[in-house]
């Protein structure tokens, strides 16, 4: 007998089964994306990595399987012919019975000895320390560098320029050892944990880029090498709660904003009778750092940039490693700061040099005092300039000084700020560059282009578009060779239910136009009211709407399931637009950036398909600050935030990075306090997710504890995630970033409900 139970509880298997066949029917859908399939690694584009140029250009070399290790291949850069060169399966250390595997590689000058890099250990971001090997094709004898030193503790190995000497850092000291006996030589003796000579101190390394702390002269003669003394630095204390029953602390020497830097000087080692010389550079209070040193060709003289505690003034000094005597040869000055490192999509995070003309009797200078980032020719003589590059439009990033062709190959966009192009110029300068890359290959380009401006690999992508990589011939442009393709990543995007990114203008109410682009949902309809997920950064260090691949499959998510996901770049934001938009924001930030943002959203709300009511906004970092500041100073525009390691309070932050966009603290203080979101908490409406890692030295957890300790006193409800021991990026430990993500999205999903809804329905969560 069939009963009404029985009948209940046969229908609820039946819609069960249903409903699971839907779900696993959707997963195997190649149209949609799910959460899993986002972090399988499946839209995973293939890069061109360890390739390694030899000599002038003609040849290069490669990493490639073999059998039970990699094996380092050499190609004729123009006809692609191919030659094993090492044999990886022999690179078989002494009482080992295993290949060696490295984690990079580099050649001596004649391109003779090989440099392994292996067991390398992690120092704040990157892994720089580690156990160094060579070995000599001619002799096939494979041996070890810095033998008995304690185990990947050397730094930033390199060949002398005849290739006999290698220099290293180890435990806070120099050292050079003779690349044929193996015999070593300590420079320095005084490193230790508070001075470090050849490297660096956290500081140095996360806002000037500076790892590598020493530099060969041209005739070997002389090893010039930065000290950093962090004796007087206070250390930040992290806790570790959970590798051990008792928790202990992590000590960090961080200098906070307000608090003096490290004191920095230049030594020059004379390596035949082994003495240190140091730069007679003044030093103090006022002008505590000196972020770049190079040496300038055949004069045998070195260039030291020297840095004042504001850094809007940058002092160039020439400097005699015989007798340490320097001269004040230029000073570049600024009303706001001046960089001797900008950020843009095209470089890597690595210590950038000018370029060194004539043997070292000029240099080529990068300078915004007319309005544009320009190159100058700079005299080390007198300091007199010649602009080179003239018109409307900034640098991005000097390639290369082509000697034979006496041309500068430079990127730059000279009407499109999202975008970078390959130029070239005269060396004698010249009203309008000529652009190199082809005119069909809208998006932004990179290259590394040989030392013989004859090639370069060439990478090209755009927002809709997977990134291709191939070798060039120069100053044709022309395609010898795809080197990675990646149009198999490129078919699974094209196969997803997705509208193309699309980029926008768009003017707010202050007379600013910002750049934008929006992902749709598949199934847009314009008639219907969509959610916005806005994604944020908005500060110095990073522009989110260029016209590049990003592979942000989270975002491309969120659109399918019904989000319009926008992203802008507010002024204060490295874009190429002029010294008067990246430098609009001094002494304001969280102010500026913010409203630009707010009143951009308050244009976009006008769009007949945005619902007003379910507005989001996410962002990490920098993009944390900025969610926080949108949500606390702009409530009736912003509902949802999930705010991801924020810099909540400005004076908790690094005193290099701040002090160079806001000014020095004892001077105007309130601006550090206005500019900061934990001042504004008290105005919080809406619905926030703050999430931070406790193990975080570059905004510390501390900052998330402030504001919480604020909000809790205003009587503000909020969520929180904690993540135990992950640094800045969160990524460390099994599970986190798919955590971390679900977590962003079910947040999103839960209180700013997505999906088109007519337009005359409201939508308020």
């Amino acid at each position: 007998m069939i009963t009404k139970s029985s009948v209940r509880i046969l229908t609820f298997v039946v819609i069960t089964l249903f409903s699971l066949h839907l779900l696993s029917a959707q997963d195997n859908d190649p149209t949609m994306l799910t959460f899993e399939r986002i972090f399988s690694g499946e839209f995973n584009a293939s890069t061109f990595t360890f390739n390694k140029w030899l000599g002038d250009g003609e040849y290069y070399t490669n990493l490639e399987p073999g059998g039970y290790a990699m094996n380092v291949v050499r190609y004729n850069t123009l006809t692609n012919e191919r030659s094993v060169l090492v044999n990886g399966d022999n690179l078989i250390p002494e009482g080992s019975e295993d290949p060696l595997s490295y984690n990079d590689y580099s050649w001596s000058n004649d391109g003779q000895i090989m440099l392994m890099f292996t067991n390398t250990r992690r120092v704040w971001r990157t892994n720089t320390k580690g156990d160094y090997y060579i070995y000599n094709l001619q002799t096939d004898r494979m041996r070890q560098i810095g033998k008995g030193r304690p185990a990947s503790s050397l730094m930033f190995a390199k060949f002398s320029p005849d290739d006999r000497q290698i220099a290293y850092a180890s435990g806070g000291n120099l050292f050079v050892e003779n690349v044929e006996t193996g015999e070593q030589r300590q420079l320095t003796e005084d490193g230790n944990g508070d001075v470090f000579n050849g490297t660096f101190d956290w500081v140095y390394e996360e806002e000037f880029a500076c790892r590598d702390g020493f530099r060969w002269s041209p005739d070997g003669r002389y090893l010039a090498f930065w000290q950093v003394d962090a004796s007087k630095i206070r250390d930040f204390l992290m806790i570790n709660n959970i590798d051990s029953t008792y928790s202990y602390t992590i000590p960090v020497q961080y200098p906070k904003v307000g608090e003096a830097p490290s004191k920095v000087r230049v030594g020059v080692v004379d390596l035949k009778n082994g003495q240190t010389r140091w730069l007679q550079i003044p030093i103090g209070d006022d002008w505590p750092y000196l972020p770049r040193m190079n040496w300038l060709e055949d004069s045998g003289k070195i260039l030291v940039q020297q840095l004042n505690r504001k850094q809007n003034s940058n002092r160039l000094w020439l400097c005699d490693p015989a007798d340490g005597s320097t001269r004040n040869v230029y000073t570049e000055s600024d009303a706001c700061w001046v960089d001797v490192t900008h950020p843009d999509p095209t470089m890597s995070w690595d210590m950038t040099d000018p370029h060194v003309l004539d043997g070292g009797k000029a240099i080529l200078w990068t300078s915004e005092k007319d309005g544009w980032r320009h190159f100058y020719r700079l005299s080390m003589k007198d300091g007199s300039d010649q602009l080179l590059t003239k018109g409307d439009y900034d640098i991005a990033r000097m390639y290369l000084v082509d000697e034979a062709s006496q041309s500068i190959y430079f990127n730059a966009s000279l009407d499109n700020p999202t975008q970078r192009y390959l130029y070239s110029l005269p060396l004698k300068g010249s009203d309008q560059p000529q652009r190199l890359t082809p005119a069909d290959q809208p998006g932004l380009h990179q290259y590394d282009i040989a030392p013989n401006g004859r090639y370069a690999i060439h990478t090209w992508s755009n927002l809709n578009t997977a990134p291709t990589v191939e070798m060039i011939s120069l100053p044709d442009h022309k395609r010898l060779r795809v080197l990675v393709d990646n149009s198999n990543v490129q078919q699974l995007y094209d196969q997803l239910k997705r509208s193309k990114a699309e980029f926008f203008k768009i003017t707010t109410e202050d007379s600013v136009e910002m750049d934008g682009y929006i992902r749709k949902p598949w199934n847009f309809d314009p008639s219907k009211k969509y959610p916005v997920l806005f994604y944020v950064y908005g500060e110095p260090w990073g522009q989110t709407a260029t016209d590049s691949w990003d592979g942000q499959l989270f975002h491309e998510l969120m659109a399918q399931k019904g989000y319009l996901v926008i992203t802008m770049d507010n002024r204060g934001t490295p874009a190429l637009k002029g010294r008067e938009w990246r430098k609009s924001l001094y002494r304001k930030i969280g102010i500026v950036n913010s409203r630009d943002q707010a009143m951009a959203t308050k244009e976009i709300l006008k769009w007949p398909y945005v619902d007003a009511n379910r507005i989001a906004v996410w962002g990490w970092s920098g993009g944390g600050s900025m969610t926080l500041n949108l949500l606390f100073r702009y409530p009736d525009l912003y509902g949802t935030g999930v705010s991801v390691a924020p810099v909540a309070d400005q004076l908790l932050y690094d005193n290099v990075y701040q002090e160079r966009y806001m000014g020095v603290p004892w001077e105007n203080k309130q601006d550090f306090i206005d500019g900061s979101p934990i001042t504004h908490a008290h105005k919080l409406e809406g619905n926030l997710m703050l999430v931070h890692g406790t193990g975080d030295d570059n905004v510390h957890y501390q900052n998330s504890e402030a504001l919480i300790d604020v909000l809790i006193s205003e009587g503000k409800q909020f969520s929180m995630m904690a993540y135990p021991n992950r640094s800045h990026s969160i990524y460390e430990g099994r599970g986190t970033r798919p955590h971390l993500y679900r977590l962003i999205m079910n947040y999103i999903t839960q209180n700013t409900p997505p999906g088109g809804r007519a337009a005359g329905k409201t939508s308020k969560p």
